[in-house]
């Protein structure tokens, strides 16, 4: 998700300036899915393509897969200035359903019109979305991140794992068939070391006995030092990276 304002055209023509969203109060939003307002699938695909260039045809195919059956893409309305016409789509956010966690959803393509960053816009999307996951359900939320980190720990999410999200949500194939094709193959057991204590001793030699070994020394009376427990984890830095090698944090939250 990315909440800093993009970088502006220059304009020399004071008259072709763009005209200004109008600034909504968040009090008159309403979260709906996008499959319930087929009207606005071509405001909202302009919404995402803003942030994320795509064709338009992929972007609409994509909104058409949302479903109450997962995934599914929330808008985040505006009523628009003019009565009677249709709202404005200001937000955006995906949910998908998680391989082998089902009361968890996957977070993905949050987005808010660049007029409106920075004014509390993307905080009422997520505590929005928070509350539609709970009312049907669900009691974790699983995101990624390149830049938002620190937007996304004021809302009380932390450092996770990895998880997968289905694509599609459908009865006729069963978990563990979704299991099968999405899992990695295990990685070789380790090979063990020989044991030295099931070994053979060797037999003694003939001729005379050797002489006993030396004692050994005494051991330390003064105990090591206990282990020191594991530093907190940096927010800065993460393990995983995106297909184009960019730093990239998952992050979870119980709601």
């Amino acid at each position: 998700m990315t909440l800093s304002p993009g970088s502006t055209d220059l304009t020399l023509d004071p008259t072709q300036q763009p005209e200004k969203m109008p600034s909504p109060s968040l009090a008159e939003l309403t979260l709906e899915p996008v499959h319930c307002r087929p009207e606005l699938l071509d405001a909202c695909a302009d919404l995402i393509n803003e942030q994320w260039p795509r064709s338009r045809a992929f972007r609409l195919h994509s909104l058409g897969q949302s479903s109450d059956n997962f995934p599914l893409c929330l808008m985040l309305l505006s009523p628009h200035p003019t009565p009677g016409a249709a709202p404005i789509v200001v937000g955006h956010a995906r949910l998908s359903r998680v391989l082998d966690r089902p009361q968890s959803l996957l977070v993905e393509s949050v987005v808010v019109a660049r007029a409106l960053r920075g004014r509390g816009f993307g905080r009422h999307l997520m505590e929005g979305l928070e509350a539609f996951a709970l009312a049907r359900g669900f009691r974790r939320l699983h995101l990624t991140t390149h830049d938002q980190l620190y937007f996304y720990v004021h809302l009380g999410y932390q450092l996770g794992e990895p998880v997968q999200g289905l694509v599609f949500t459908s009865q006729r194939l069963p978990t563990t068939l979704l299991s099968a094709f999405s899992r990695a193959p295990s990685p070789r057991p380790y090979c063990k070391a020989p044991s030295l204590t099931s070994q053979a001793s060797p037999r003694a030699p003939k001729g005379p006995s050797l002489p006993p070994p030396p004692p050994l020394p005494e051991p330390l009376t003064t105990s090591p030092p206990p282990p020191s427990s594991p530093p907190p984890p940096n927010l800065l830095e993460t393990q995983y990276h995106d297909l184009r090698g960019c730093p990239i944090f998952w992050m979870e939250k119980e709601i």
